[in-house]
């Protein structure tokens, strides 16, 4: 009771004190409200909250009704209360005080618990946004690197380091026009029209490894020496395959002309995404602006994707369209707005190269572009190309090696592959023949190694290869048997065309038999052919059982086998022999003519390779045949008759003729 007078005489009631000591209870409870007041607002924040509520005076008041009604105007916060209770009243209104009392002090236990909470959080946010300040310092600081990135950077400079030797196919390649064999007049027409102050778009032709990328790869490389052309030292030599091009017709995608990519799908720039700009991407037509675009296989190109290419050449430059992009938007970069305004540049030549017949590419690109053909690579030349790789690779070959290359290959390129696959077989028998420590001195290419004709056997079995040429001429004469000539694509190659005749057990009741397998035109040669045979000797076939067969089978897709055919049946009914160095190709008509036909270049070439001595042809096509041709001798007919003295042996069969 003493400390509780003595902490109520603070809030100044020394009197009341003394008045009420008869009433203790009420005592306590008025100045235990009045402590429990002064916790909840502190004492001095207590009296102010009393000053205004008009109640401080009853606060300090000596009566007990004064002083609970200080206690209601303060805890209900009215300074309009002025009744004060009664003494019967004393305990309901205290009542309803410490009521009021419970919810302020509830009120005020949940706002502290929330105003923790909600300090604690933003505590936490602040923290989190240090944090991030921090790391964001870090990284600038840093650069966009982690643990993880730098470790697998440092495991690709470490491949980087590892070097294997340099590919001896790199070390063999042509590294100037007079290192390309056999190609002379395909050369110096390349590089007529590339190494000039006017330039050409150029298509070459050839079959595969006879020089044609390396030529245009080269062509550039002379151009720059020449002051008069427009490329310099930065022009740019870019080089694709049409095989392997691939784009969307919709624009999406275009690595040849190039294309658009939209700030929400295609994954423009971020800076240029979150503003909603469209951003080009340059094409290898611009990477090749002022210099040369080659597209190898470009007979295989997409025929649409073509057509665009033939446009971008005429216009030497490259537009761009997007829905996304908006002219005023004052967002977009110059250089953006430049490239949809005014488009890429894209003054470049084109050189393409194609295995295929010129009648099979588009007729917009031909007139386009000049014409340039790579010729065959003769047996001459897969022995030079083999002699200069040899060089290059510092090795010896024994004598007979190029000429047992040039049997199984007519390209350059698998040409050098054979003689380095047998460097390597070479390498590795040095290497166990040796001893003492010196296979290293091998193995390092210090010491000779010469490839020998057994090294190279053993690369021909192991790559399971067979000779390019199964028809070899020789100065016999056989009966029956004659040599004709076919050409697929760039190629030619003799066929072996063969006859037997017997008397027909009943006269006028003979057969004519051949292999389907050659084909109607073939059909249709052999029945020429019979006609012409009565027509020349007034005999007729039907007395004889004829067999015509084309050695090897084959589909013969066109009429040059007449000439051969009569002359095969002719020498098998009169057994005259026919020379054997000596191919024979001609439309027969059934007057006997001998007709143009066509493929003439790649003929020769074929019966060349063959070893074929003389090459009879018609007259029409004299204008076919390649001017300055060597190592071969040509002649033209224009009548079956005519070919006679140069393929029968003998005069067997001028006796038996009717028409000379």
């Amino acid at each position: 009771m003493k400390s509780l007078v003595k902490k109520f005489t603070k809030i100044g009631s020394r009197n009341l004190a003394d008045k009420l000591q008869d009433d203790e209870q009420l005592v306590r409870q008025v100045m235990a409200l009045f402590e429990i007041l002064s916790d909840i607002y502190g004492p001095d924040r207590l009296v102010l909250k009393a000053g205004k509520l008009d109640a401080l005076s009853l606060m300090r008041s000596a009566e007990l009704d004064d002083r609970i009604l200080a206690l209601e105007r303060i805890v209900f916060e009215d300074p309009t209360i002025d009744r004060k209770p009664s003494p019967e009243e004393y305990e309901s209104v205290l009542a309803d005080i410490e009521e009021e009392i419970a919810d302020v002090i509830a009120r005020r236990r949940v706002e502290d618990k929330i105003e923790k909470q909600i300090s604690d959080r933003m505590q936490q946010r602040h923290e989190d946004y240090v944090n991030e300040i921090r790391l964001q310092i870090l990284k600038e600081d840093a650069g966009p690197d982690t643990e993880d990135t730098l470790r697998k950077l440092a495991e690709l400079e470490e491949l980087e380091k590892r070097r294997l030797a340099k590919s001896a196919l790199e070390i063999v390649r042509p590294t100037a026009m007079s290192e390309i064999v056999g190609q002379d007049r395909a050369v110096r027409a390349l590089l007529a029209k590339v190494a000039s102050p006017f330039p050409q778009h150029v298509i070459l032709y050839g079959p595969p490894g006879v020089g044609k990328t390396t030529a245009a790869r080269l062509a550039l490389e002379e151009a720059k020496k020449v002051a008069l052309t427009p490329f310099g030292e930065e022009s740019r030599f870019v080089e694709v395959d049409g095989t392997t091009l691939r784009w969307d017709p919709r624009e999406v995608t275009n690595p040849l002309l190039g294309s658009v990519h939209d700030p929400i799908y295609q994954g423009a720039k971020r800076d240029l995404a979150e503003g909603g700009v469209p951003e080009p991407k340059l094409g290898l037509v611009t990477e090749a602006h002022g210099g040369v675009l080659f597209i190898d296989e470009i007979g295989e190109m997409d025929p649409l994707l073509l057509n665009k290419l033939l446009k971008v050449m005429e216009d030497k430059r490259v537009k761009f369209e997007s829905s996304y992009y908006d002219p005023s938007d004052p967002n977009v970069p110059s250089y953006i707005k430049r490239l949809f305004e005014e488009g890429a540049p894209a003054d470049f030549v084109l050189i393409g190269a194609t295995t295929r017949d010129p009648s099979e590419l588009s007729p917009a690109l031909r007139s386009r572009t000049a014409e340039v053909f790579f010729e065959p690579l003769t047996q001459v030349d897969i022995e030079n190309i083999v002699s200069n790789a040899a060089g290059k690779l510092g090795v010896e070959m024994d004598p007979e090696v190029p000429s047992l290359v040039s049997d199984y290959t007519i390209e350059g390129r698998k040409a050098t592959s054979l003689l380095v696959d047998a460097y390597g077989i070479a390498l590795f028998r040095e290497m166990d023949n040796r001893q003492d420590g010196k296979a290293n001195e091998a193995a390092s290419g210090d010491g000779p190694v010469r490839i020998t004709l057994a090294d190279l056997e053993e690369t021909i079995r192991l790559g399971r290869l067979s000779p390019y040429v199964n028809v070899r001429a020789s100065d016999s004469a056989e009966v029956g048997k004659i040599f004709g000539l076919g050409v697929a694509g760039f190629l030619g190659s003799v066929i072996e065309f063969e006859a037997v005749a017997f008397p027909a057990r009943e006269e006028g009741k003979g057969t004519i038999r051949f292999n389907e397998t050659a084909g109607s035109m073939t059909k249709d040669s052999v029945f020429n052919a019979a006609s012409v045979f009565r027509f020349l000797t007034d005999r007729d076939l039907a007395d004889f059982d004829v067999h015509v067969n084309v050695v090897g089978g084959g589909d013969i897709d066109g009429p040059s086998a007449g000439t051969a055919v009569l002359l095969a049946i002719l020498s098998s009914v009169y057994a005259c022999p026919i020379r054997q160095d000596v191919a024979v190709t001609g439309e027969l008509s059934i007057q006997g003519k001998v007709r143009a036909v066509g493929g003439i270049f790649e003929k020769i070439y074929g019966a060349r390779q063959a070893g074929i001595k003389k090459v009879i042809l018609p007259a029409e096509n004299v204008k076919d045949v390649p001017p300055g041709i060597t190592g071969i001798e040509v002649v033209s007919v224009s009548d079956v008759v005519d070919t006679f003295k140069h393929v029968f042996e003998g005069d067997a069969i001028f006796g038996e003729l009717r028409r000379e």
